[in-house]
């Protein structure tokens, strides 16, 4: 069945060690060992055309040639004197390329590999190249480089036709890059994906700005009657999508230095965050741009964070809860009793909920600039993970280590009104639509539920809405819309038919 083999079939399992295996994706038998590197092997291809031909690129700098199927090893290549990055044969298999770390590209025969040439003069890159990407017609390719430089090169004369200058910074170094039809792809050490131009070199045609690290919080705004997304990651790097287009961007100028952890927009338009860099930020949602002055210092490292008209904010940091008016701290409660979790302000601005480790909620009251202590409790099964007004301000949403999600009646003295049962494991997250009739959770068991608030038993149930990691925000575009984020650094939408 071997010389009847179609490359459709063909698949190769690296694992990133030092041997790999191929096999037919169909039916998993095995056509071949990958073996001849005593280090990581950083790179496969195949040869498109018959003869079938494979070869390995290793941190070894060595690439080994196969010949098949069954795939068998033929030779190594020792061009290269630092690790080996990457090995790409042209779409015809005329040729295969190699690119390491040493800055260079190597070009053999694609049937024999033998060593034909190489591309650049004394060297392709200045820097280490990290990923080369064939043109469809075999006759061009780029190559992406840590110099902070993609270059498009003329295969059959060696030289580089075009040189793309990504930026000066470290993060402006090249990691990928994908020819595509006509579309010339490269992705950045930020994780910026840029469309590159031909015509203009030193300017992509679009950039892509998304995360590329683990979301940790999510919020909607409305502005010139545009809903857009805004989600904090790991590293502090804040973003803003357009929830109807997709294009995306983020604030410019110096901002978090470190993991966002909660996130909510005010009514004088701004995005009020806070981080674990011990600071709270108040963003101009209109100019998208970090304010140096609009930053304030926070004596404990904030947790969450909740605003309210009139200039109101309340920020709960481990130890301490502080509320603050017009971007000033007006008022701080130190040395509690109880570990404070999470905390939110009630939308008439006279109410302030603070969740505790403890699973109780403590009700204070806000009397012009202080907060005072109602002695006015409520209980829940367990350690208080989130927690939220409607926007009417007529219930209060909780959720629970215990798996419990409990919606209060504000209005009959914070009674129970439904408790709501369905996660697996604890839910970390929990937003309200804005009918005020349902409310998001989700969980670390990967689900996101929609509650009915007076129908316990009426839910809508999502499983997998991120498949790599459980959901960490939750936010509503209108009642029909709902937005995921997760530390799988991806932000979706979702229809909800009830």
């Amino acid at each position: 069945m071997h010389p009847h083999t179609n490359l459709e079939q063909l698949n190769v399992f690296i694992s990133w060690c030092r041997y790999g295996a191929v096999f037919l994706w169909d039916t998993g038998s095995s056509v071949g060992e990958v073996s001849g590197h005593c280090k990581l092997i950083n790179s496969v291809d195949i040869k498109q055309t018959r003869p079938y031909r494979l070869a390995t690129a290793s941190d070894d700098t060595v690439v080994s040639f196969f010949e098949g199927p069954p795939f068998k090893f033929k030779f190594t290549i020792r061009n290269h004197s630092q690790f080996v990055n990457c090995v790409r044969f042209s779409p015809n298999g005329n040729h295969f390329v190699t690119a390491g770390a040493d800055g260079q590209i190597f070009i053999f025969d694609g049937k024999s590999g033998e060593h034909v040439g190489s591309l650049g003069e004394e060297k392709a890159h200045k820097g280490g190249i990290y990923a080369v990407s064939w043109s469809p017609d075999s006759s061009q390719l780029i190559s992406a480089s840590g110099d902070k430089t993609v270059k498009l090169w003329d295969v059959g004369a060696g030289t580089a036709v075009t040189t793309f200058n990504m930026g000066s910074d470290v993060l402006d170094q090249q990691l990928g890059c994908l020819w595509q039809k006509d579309h010339l792809l490269s992705i950045s050490l930020s994780g910026n994906i840029n469309y590159l131009d031909k015509n203009n070199p030193d300017r992509p045609i679009r950039t892509v700005k998304g995360h590329s690290k683990s979301i940790q919080c999510l919020t909607v705004h409305k502005h010139d009657g545009r809903s857009y997304i805004y989600s904090g990651s790991h590293d502090g790097h804040i973003n803003y999508w357009d929830a109807e287009t997709g294009e995306n961007d983020c604030f410019s100028g110096k901002g978090h230095s470190n993991l966002v952890s909660k996130m909510v927009p005010n009514e004088a338009d701004e995005l009020v965050t806070c981080s674990m860099d011990d600071t709270l930020r108040y963003t101009s949602i209109n100019k998208k741009e970090y304010s140096a002055s609009d930053v304030v210092k926070m004596d404990f490292q904030p947790r969450s964070v909740s605003v309210a008209s009139g200039g109101l904010s309340l920020a709960v940091c481990i130890g301490q809860i502080v509320l603050l008016k017009d971007k000033k701290k007006v008022f701080t409660l130190d040395n509690l009793d109880y570990e404070a979790e999470v905390g939110v302000i009630h939308p008439g601005g006279t109410t302030a909920a603070v969740g505790g480790k403890d699973g109780t909620i403590r009700l204070y009251s806000i009397q012009g600039n202080t907060l005072k202590d109602e002695s006015k409790t409520i209980k829940v099964s367990g350690q208080i993970m989130d927690m939220a007004y409607s926007n009417d301000g007529a219930h209060l949403a909780v959720i629970d280590e215990k798996k419990v999600a409990t919606a209060f009646s504000v209005a009959d003295d914070y009674s129970v009104k439904n408790e709501f049962y369905g996660h697996h494991a604890k839910p970390v997250t929990l937003a309200w639509s804005p009918d005020n009739e349902h409310f998001a959770t989700g969980g670390m068991d990967m689900m996101v539920y929609v509650w009915t608030v007076a129908d316990a038993d009426k839910r809508i149930k999502i499983p997998d809405t991120h498949r790599l990691h459980h959901v960490s925000g939750l936010a509503w575009i209108d009642e029909n819309t709902l937005v995921t984020s997760s530390h799988d650094a991806s932000v979706k939408q979702w229809t909800i038919i009830y």
